[in-house]
Order: C-alpha cells, then structure tokens, then sequence
C-alpha cells in the first residue's frame, strides 16, 4: 500500500492547520481568548469570494473581499463586544466567541444554505511531480503561505511596537497597562491580524477540501489541537503541529477500516493533545 501520494496531499490540508493555529496562538498570546469562530470568520469570507466568482468578478477581487470580511468581522467582534468580556475567566471569554459563530452559520444557511460547494482556482490545474505524486500549485501556495506568515508575526512579535505590547500583554496584562501598554489598541490589532489569518485559510480550505459553513467553522477544531501542541505559545511548534495533522488525517485515507472515519482524525488529535499536554495547556490558560 503506498501511502506517498496521501502523505502529499495532506500538506495542503496540514497547511492550512498550521496557518489556523498560528492565527490562534496569535490572539490567545495578545489577549487571553481562544476563539472559537475563527473558522465561522473565514467560512464567510469564503462564501463572499464564492458568490463574486458566481456574478464574473475578478479572482483577485474576489479573494481581497474574502480577507476583508472575515477581518472586518473580526474587528467588529474584537472592538465591540470582546473588550466587554475582558476581565472575565479565559472559558467564559473562549465560550463568548461561539455568539459569533453561531450567528455566521445562521446567516451563511439563510443565505447560501448547507449546500456543499468548492472553489476553484487557476491553481488547481498546475502541479509539480514530487516522488511521482503531483503535488498541485494550490498546496504549494499553502505551504509557503503558511511559513511565509510565520515569519512575519515572529518578525512583527520581535521587532516592532506592537509586537513588544504584544508580548508585554501575553506576560502580565495588568502590569502591561500601568506601564502605559495601548491594552484596547494593541488587543485589537490581534483580532485584526487573527481576522486576516482566518480569511486565507477560509480561502484554501474551500479550494482544497468544500466550502460549507457548518463543515469551515469546525475547522477551529484541528486548528486547536495545533495551538495546544504548541503549548499555546510556540508560533513555530503550531505550525509544525498543524501540517502533522494534515498528513496524519490525509494518511488514513488508504486504510479501508479506518478511512471512512477519517475526518474524526483532528478531533482524535485534539483530545489527545489535551491529555497529554493538558498541564501545560492549563497552566497557559491559568496565567492568563
């Protein structure tokens, strides 16, 4: 049985894992919430995309639109309502974010309905040959998107002003803000950052898998099991943690018993994640 073309196939998939959970892991670090409508964020990023495609809009229209809503949404959630939540628990504060979600499916099947649909784009149809497995262009944009947006937060984390809030917020956000840290400002320009990050992976993972509301907002299952096995904190160890979990569910596939069930795989990962590193998720969480 060979298990290479899966294998292959599964970075895409792991790639937009990894963006997802760098998105989180971004935002937890910043304010304390694990947001549990970043998928619902990016799936009506996507359905906007879908419909400009539908009514002859440019692709690249399309895409900055799909990216501008899913962040303006974030935005509005991160401005408005986050701040009145702000010095609640972290569970009641992870738990105010499924308002979100459950709003944006409700409009997405008012809207669109459930109804399993894809994009597609010009990527699709251009491949390179990996180990004789074509590997196509769509997954190679994930892949290096992914690293590319790493790179960049660990850039803007290390070397400008608000990564140092930033990171002065993810150390001690009282002490932060009698330091004169833009607490409000700063946490904002997380839901921003976590908005753009949630619209690209909308985006691929329609392209890649199926755009339907219900099916992109439970994508913040695996993404979470990626922020936990990177102990909530390593941007690096998430990423790496997500395209694991891509090939890993990409990789049961060839496997009769078990291939039917396969989409259960994140789910298993996550489970396991907060079993095993459950002390290390719950003292993150606790220092928040």
């Amino acid at each position: 049985m060979n298990i290479l073309p899966f294998i292959i196939s599964g970075l895409g998939i792991g790639a937009v894992y990894a963006l997802s959970g760098v998105g989180l892991v971004v935002l937890f670090r910043a304010t304390g919430v694990l947001n549990f409508a970043f998928g619902a964020f990016g799936a009506i990023g996507a359905h906007c995309a879908w419909q400009l495609l539908e009514w002859k809009m440019p692709l690249g229209v399309a895409i900055l639109v799909a990216v501008a809503v899913s962040t303006a949404i974030s935005f509005l959630y991160g401005r408005v309502f986050a701040p009145m939540l702000s010095h609640r628990d972290t569970v009641v504060r992870a738990v105010g974010t499924l308002a979100p979600a459950l709003v944006l499916i409700a409009v997405m099947g008012v809207t669109w309905a459930e109804l399993p649909r894809r994009l597609q784009f010009p990527t699709d149809q251009m491949f390179v040959s990996l180990f004789a497995v074509r590997l196509t262009y769509t997954r190679i944009i994930a892949l290096l998107l992914a690293v590319a947006m790493v790179v960049a937060i660990t850039l803007l984390l290390s070397r400008t002003r608000l990564g140092l809030d930033m990171r002065a917020l993810a150390n001690d956000r009282d002490l932060s803000a009698v330091l004169g840290v833009r607490v409000l400002h700063t946490e904002t320009a997380a839901w921003i950052i976590t908005g753009i990050f949630s619209g690209l992976a909308g985006l691929l993972l329609a392209d890649l898998v199926r755009l339907q509301g219900t099916f992109l907002t439970l994508l913040v299952i695996p993404a979470i099991a990626a922020a936990i096995l990177g102990q909530l904190r390593s941007l690096w160890e998430t990423a790496v943690a997500g395209i694991l979990i891509g090939i890993a569910e990409a990789a049961l596939t060839p496997i009769a018993w078990i291939s039917p069930y396969r989409a259960a795989a994140p789910f298993i990962i996550a489970l396991a994640a907060v079993t095993i590193l459950g002390g290390t998720a719950k003292a993150a969480l606790k220092d928040r």
